[in-house]
């Protein structure tokens, strides 16, 4: 659900990271292996699309600072070099996957989908829960059978909710599972896009506000 994408290549970085955002994810992008481990070290990212040959700290030693601290983000490695030796070696490294380039991009989104749900909090790929059914892979959501046109950032918060399984989330974890690095946590960005969420569900209401707390469904 969010994913750091760590390339050198700018233009490249900002067409995957824009390609991830239409799928759904919350995307940061960073330019160089330093920058990716100053990342990796203040988010939970489900997955980090990294290139291999990055200035500054080599992608391979952003994946050894990864597995060293035990992180359950999940490594899609890429790199030019597309021989066996090479996916061989980033493989050892810790990566969980290793995309060659050029690459077409609806693998890419398909990779990182799948490695995503192979991290530390899966998900099924049907949720339901009080008359609404959420599909994560088909990317539709529906309520008593009525088709649910949902914006990403409104299917993200829809999916957190429940695969919280009717526990509370927080606004804070929602900002940091929905929202890219950039969202400012004083705009009430959470709160307006609770608000148009709650209006598409229509009615009875089905997410709380526990004051103080967060959101329940």
């Amino acid at each position: 659900m969010r994913v750091l994408v760590a390339e050198d290549e700018e233009i490249l970085a900002e067409l995957v990271a824009t390609g991830l955002r239409r799928a759904g994810f919350a995307v940061d992008t960073v330019y160089s292996g330093d920058a990716a481990i100053a990342y990796l070290s203040l988010h939970d990212y489900d997955v980090v699309v990294l290139d291999r040959d990055l200035p500054r700290v080599h992608g391979d030693d952003v994946a050894r600072h990864l597995v060293a601290g035990g992180s359950r983000t999940r490594i899609l490695m890429l790199t030019a070099a597309g021989s066996m030796e090479d996916r061989v070696a980033g493989l050892d490294l810790g990566a969980d996957d290793y995309l060659p380039k050029p690459f077409e991009f609806p693998e890419l989104i398909s990779r990182v989908r799948a490695l995503r749900r192979r991290s530390a909090r899966p998900a099924p790929p049907l949720l339901e829960r009080a008359g609404l059914r959420l599909d994560t892979v088909r990317r539709t959501a529906d309520r008593e059978g009525r088709a649910l046109d949902l914006s990403p950032k409104e299917f993200a918060i829809l999916q957190l909710l429940l695969e919280a399984d009717g526990a509370v989330v927080s606004a804070e974890e929602l900002l940091e599972r929905a929202w890219d690095a950039h969202a400012d946590p004083f705009t009430g960005a959470v709160r307006v896009a609770m608000s148009k969420l709650r209006g598409k569900l229509g009615e009875p209401a089905l997410i709380r506000t526990v004051q103080g707390v967060g959101y329940a469904l």
